[in-house]
């Protein structure tokens, strides 16, 4: 953590720091509804914690009230805290605690230690436009893409996250078919043969991960170390932090040209952390690369334990990777054009001239509370009170919808659907008239799905 400056100083690289740790926020008075209301609209600020409440809401409290047995229950519930953990704070605490202030930070020369470390947060464009030093440029940027390239363990340890979770559930239940798992089978026999396949698979997984791990962190120090020394190390590393940037030059190149697509890109494609008060905090690129690599952990996991497995997988995480990634997001665009083409929340909706509606921060609103109360002539805390209103309105009716759309419907059809295919199988078997056999890779799993139904 970036120590508290209360002052503005000048340092010996001629770099103006400045506090912004501790601004002081002006005590908001209210009862406990709009308090609520307050925590809440503050909570959507933070991409972590957020997301952390959307994936436990919708992804674990479903399964746990719809689980199908003791096994199903314990893995889900393994595999759910242990992901979301990883997903939303492990790159934030590997990133701020860790590297920034211990591993990468021994590893810089003395006399600029302390700027890095100081400086670290900035955006690539802020570094390179500022006016610190060139050589402390260098190593700011080397650094940032060391620290980044360190940060790919997580998503490696994430794709192993699943097999850990067979791991678990063979050594904890002695069961290794998905169709005891989910309680389908009635005669709940294991085979030793899949179990030893389950297991051994299981272990090479997560031993491989481990090992990706380190390589990623000892390539991290490497670039951060040396990586200034070298313009193809700098703009590798300007590359890995923002990769949606340069798509977007080289779209312009052929002649495609949309803001819309540039801001999209630039947000979801930044593998670089979000300057939050000073820290390093979870941008949503990180979090996009976690699930998707989440995702296919998922599916080869569940070859080991079946198609049915298989199937599940790809009927339902698809769909839950992309809610994760951009939580209620895909529906707050149209719920605030429905707002602002009905006058509704005008204090706060503003298109630009790009027609993206933007909505102001948390932190933003007693300025603007103060302007409305001289114009209404009413008091700031009036105001106050009815813009948090209007913001938890625009944040929370996506939010809420996505909540039940997301969780227990998709968490029951997936349920449902995975029974159905069961008792058609069987009734096939009972038939003399077994399902062809298949091979994983040949057709795309999500079809798959729709393929053994159609049988």
């Amino acid at each position: 953590m970036i120590k508290s400056i209360d002052n503005v100083k000048q340092n010996s690289n001629s770099q103006i720091l400045i506090n912004h740790n501790k601004k002081q926020q002006p005590t908001f008075k209210g009862g406990a509804g709009i308090k609520f209301l307050d925590s809440f609209v503050k909570s959507q600020e933070n991409l972590s914690v957020t997301r952390f409440v959307q994936d436990t809401t919708t992804n674990w409290f479903p399964k746990a009230a719809l689980s199908r047995s003791k096994a199903d229950f314990w893995e889900f519930s393994f595999l759910e805290f242990l992901e979301s953990g990883l997903f939303y704070f492990a790159a934030p605490l590997l990133g701020e605690h860790l590297y920034r202030n211990k591993l990468f930070k021994k590893i810089q020369p003395k006399n600029l230690k302390q700027d890095i470390s100081n400086n670290l947060p900035k955006s690539l464009e802020e570094i390179k436009k500022s006016n610190l030093d060139k050589n402390l440029k260098k190593q700011l940027i080397s650094t940032k893409g060391g620290i980044v390239l360190a940060c790919l363990a997580v998503p490696t340890l994430e794709y192993a996250l699943s097999f850990a979770k067979n791991l678990f559930t063979l050594k904890v239940f002695k069961i290794s078919d998905f169709n005891n798992v989910a309680n389908l089978s009635k005669d709940q026999k294991e085979d030793s043969k899949q179990q030893q396949k389950v297991e051994k698979h299981a272990k090479k997984e997560i031993i491989k991960a481990g090992v990706l791990s380190v390589v990623g962190v000892g390539a991290g120090l490497a670039l951060a170390a040396k990586g200034h020394n070298s313009n193809s190390a700098l703009k590798f590393s300007e590359i890995l932090l923002e990769p949606g940037v340069h798509i977007s030059k080289l779209l312009h190149k052929a002649g495609i040209k949309s803001p819309k697509t540039d801001k999209f890109l630039a947000d979801y494609l930044k593998l670089d952390f979000v300057n939050n008060n000073g820290k390093l905090a979870l941008s949503k690129g990180q979090l996009a690369v976690t699930c998707i690599t989440g995702l296919f952990g998922y599916s080869d996991a569940a070859k080991d334990r079946g198609k049915l497995d298989f199937y599940e997988v790809w009927t339902r995480v698809p769909l839950v990777v992309l809610y994760t990634i951009f939580g209620s997001s895909f529906l707050d665009g149209g719920f605030k054009k429905l707002l602002l083409k009905h006058g509704k929340c005008k204090d706060l909706l503003n298109k630009d001239k790009n027609g993206i509606i933007n909505v102001p921060t948390r932190n933003e609103l007693p300025k603007i509370a103060e302007k409305l109360a001289t114009q209404n002539n009413t008091t700031k805390n009036v105001e106050l009170t009815k813009l948090i209103k209007q913001k938890a309105l625009i944040t929370g009716v996506p939010y809420l919808f996505s909540l039940v759309a997301m969780g227990f419907t998709l968490t029951a059809v997936t349920r449902i659907w995975t029974q159905f295919r069961y008792n058609h199988l069987q009734k096939s078997a009972k038939n003399n008239n077994p399902q062809p056999q298949q091979t994983f890779g040949k057709i795309s799993p999500a079809f798959s799905g729709f393929k053994t139904v159609a049988h």
